[in-house]
């Protein structure tokens, strides 16, 4: 059963490694899981069970060093908004 809220603190992430692996730990992803956006696509839609809502704060210093992932992550987020919309990943502040 999926939990009403998580928020997750990114602060000092910097690398794109770093953030999938915090994913994985975070999310209880699959020991599979690698640093793919195309694997992270997977395990939120279909395999992870994802809280209601994730909230992430201090994206920052990760779009600051990764801008490209950021972008990336930001298409994402909407991605997953639009096709499970009974859950929602958030930015904290909105970008």
């Amino acid at each position: 059963m999926s939990v009403p809220h998580l928020t997750l603190d990114l602060s000092g992430l910097t690398t794109k490694a770093d953030l999938h692996m915090f994913f994985k730990r975070e999310l209880a992803f699959e020991d599979w899981y690698g640093v793919s956006w195309d694997a992270f696509w997977d395990s939120i839609v279909a395999i992870a069970d994802m809280p209601v809502v994730l909230t992430l704060q201090h994206w920052q210093d990760f779009a600051a060093a990764c801008p490209r992932d950021m972008k990336i992550l930001r298409e994402v987020i909407a991605d997953y908004n639009d096709y499970v919309p009974s859950k929602r990943i958030e930015l904290d502040p909105p970008a």
